[in-house]
């Protein structure tokens, strides 16, 4: 497969059913120039937004922006591990991780807006670089998280769709 990992999704086969939706959420095209282009997005949707909104929750129990920030860059580093290990050919089962629990444990009020967003986009760059790193065929190769068989090439695909799914949230509950 000659670079088309990166401009045709997944099939269901390559990843478990809850993340179909984030796959069928990420930007159509090149997956890496895609992934490229959502640190500007984020930057560009937290721009002029007042400190004082950073704890702007849209309803009781909902994460506030900087917990939504903070959620989207921890998940983009488990992706992107799982990412590599499969790709390495690591068979090793990885272990699920739960959100609902990490989101309020990453001192996310406690920081400011631009500091969240400097640190996804430090964490994507190291992904897109990670993923353009790869030979197509370790793309293809899959390994098992959270008790479900995955490719990586569907992990790259997820961090597109995750992302892409967190910023319609943000425009449409939040800002």
């Amino acid at each position: 497969m000659t670079q088309q990992w990166r401009t045709e999704r997944p099939g269901a086969d390559e990843h478990a059913p809850y993340y179909g939706p984030y796959v069928a959420e990420a930007p159509e095209g090149d997956l890496l120039e895609a992934l490229g282009k959502q640190t500007a997005a984020l930057a560009a949707l937290m721009d002029g937004l007042p400190e004082s909104k950073g704890g702007h929750r849209y309803a009781e129990g909902k994460w506030s922006i900087k917990e939504v920030i903070a959620h989207v860059t921890d998940a983009e580093r488990v992706f992107s591990y799982r990412l590599l290990r499969f790709a390495r050919g690591d068979r090793t089962e990885l272990p699920g991780f739960d959100e609902g629990k990490w989101a309020p444990e990453s001192g996310a009020e406690s920081r400011t807006l631009e500091d969240l967003v400097d640190e996804f986009v430090s964490v994507r760059r190291a992904s897109v670089a990670l993923i353009r790193s790869m030979p197509d065929e370790a793309m293809e190769r899959r390994g098992t998280a959270s008790g479900k068989e995955i490719s990586a090439r569907a992990l790259a695909w997820i961090m597109a769709g995750h992302f892409a799914h967190h910023a319609r949230v943000l425009r449409e509950r939040y800002l």
